[in-house]
């Protein structure tokens, strides 16, 4: 984050009006909490609510909301979703995101950390009464985006876990197919690519390592306006590679990284910018 204080006063959210954008996933899991944010928001402002039922109908939603200030009701990959669409339409920077929380716990870390309060009358409150914080975003060169930071484990990534399933049937079937998956790519514990990959590590073109050099865990993570690189290779003693940079680059053999709430890859080159105070978020004043 970038700004370590909320900046901007959300007195006349009432005039703005709201679009409130509730997850599927959200209104499953926990109906109740949906009800109650959307009680508390129409008391205090002019809302309007959407139920969205794919990704195409909530890209459609947020396209056409107009004036109106977007409140996500979800976990965090519906927020990173808002985030992407608004980023690849060329709005982030212009609009203003608050989210509702309302998802399993491990779907919610990154809200938690962006200082979302966890209970959904809490945050829809400060929809209503908080005001703006603006915060970094890690962009990649396919125009991905990453909210809070990235991790390339050395063991293998698996499949993607929490908020790829918002769209999805059953949650006990998805959970069962992910677990197959899971136990058919995920490699024997103690092999040599379980341990270690070879890649080379780029942070404003300083080269913190090479293939030469074997690696357990590359992450990245936003915060005051650069990208703090760490890095660690095998072998014994050995401290951590560290930098803060504007542009992080990886290469080498095909690999997975966790970003934010979900695994991408595999890819062999992936380059991530800092954009500093690239989007602003409700939080409580």
């Amino acid at each position: 984050m970038s700004a370590p204080e909320p900046t901007m006063s959300h007195a006349g959210a009432a005039e703005a009006g709201l679009l409130v954008l509730v997850d599927p996933v959200a209104r499953r899991l926990d109906g109740e909490s949906v009800r109650i944010a959307k009680d508390v928001l129409s008391a205090g402002a002019e809302a309007k609510i959407c139920l969205p039922e794919g990704p195409e109908e909530f890209a459609r939603a947020l396209a056409r909301r107009g004036h109106r200030r977007p409140v996500i009701v979800g976990d965090d990959g519906a927020l990173a979703r808002a985030v992407a669409l608004l980023h690849r339409g060329r709005e982030l920077r212009e609009e203003e995101l608050s989210l509702i929380p309302v998802g399993s716990p491990g779907t919610l870390a990154v809200a938690r950390s962006l200082g979302v309060p966890a209970s959904a009358v809490q945050a829809a409150r400060a929809v209503l009464d908080g005001a703006v914080r603006r915060l970094d975003l890690l962009v990649d060169d396919s125009d991905g985006v990453v909210l809070r930071g990235l991790r390339i484990p050395a063991a293998a990534a698996g499949v993607p876990v929490a908020g790829t399933a918002a769209w999805a049937g059953a949650p006990s079937v998805w959970s069962a197919c992910r677990s197959l998956v899971r136990t058919l790519v995920r490699p024997p514990v103690g092999s040599a690519y379980a341990a270690q990959h070879r890649l080379r590590v780029e942070a404003d073109g300083e080269l913190l390592s090479d293939v030469d050099r074997l690696v357990r865990d590359v992450s990245v993570a936003s915060r005051d306006g650069f990208a703090e690189v760490v890095v660690r290779t095998s072998g014994g003693g050995r401290e951590p590679v560290t930098a803060r940079a504007r542009t992080v680059t990886v290469s080498g053999a095909d690999f997975r990284y966790r970003a934010d709430h979900r695994v991408a890859g595999p890819v062999r080159r992936r380059t991530w910018t800092l954009q500093p105070e690239a989007w602003g978020l409700t939080v409580p004043r």
